[in-house]
């Protein structure tokens, strides 16, 4: 029996990056939900069980923050990679999720962050990141 495929939700207002790491992250066998807006992808978040959710810091509607604390109650199993163009981030958005990844930095951080979240989500703990 094949193993489910893990559910990864990107929310971001840049189509463009949304897609990209649509693809990325579907060549390593991840099944993929995209939302442009915070609101879309709490939508998401309340109509599917999601394993990661990576969410862009800032976004027109709401910011990453805002999504984070919601996404906690919603998805409270969930880990949270926030993303952003600049790394000059509130210190109180970075307490809402499990890790930060630097815009410049996705194509080689992204994936490796999933990985040891997922891991540290299957033991059930984590160190301090």
């Amino acid at each position: 029996m094949k193993p489910r495929s893990q559910i990864v939700l990107c929310i971001d207002d840049n189509q463009d990056l949304l897609d990209c790491e649509k693809a990325f992250l579907e060549s390593f066998g991840y099944t993929v939900l995209t939302a442009p807006s915070g609101g879309k992808g709490l939508e998401l978040a309340s109509l599917h069980s999601v394993d990661v959710v990576v969410v862009d810091y800032f976004m027109p509607d709401m910011n990453g923050q805002d999504v984070a604390m919601e996404m906690k109650r919603l998805q409270p199993q969930a880990p949270i990679i926030m993303l952003s163009g600049t790394a000059d981030l509130p210190e109180q958005a970075l307490e809402w999720v499990d890790a930060f990844v630097a815009k410049d930095r996705l194509a080689s951080q992204l994936l490796p962050a999933i990985v040891q979240l997922q891991e540290c989500h299957d033991r059930q703990s984590c160190g301090a990141n």
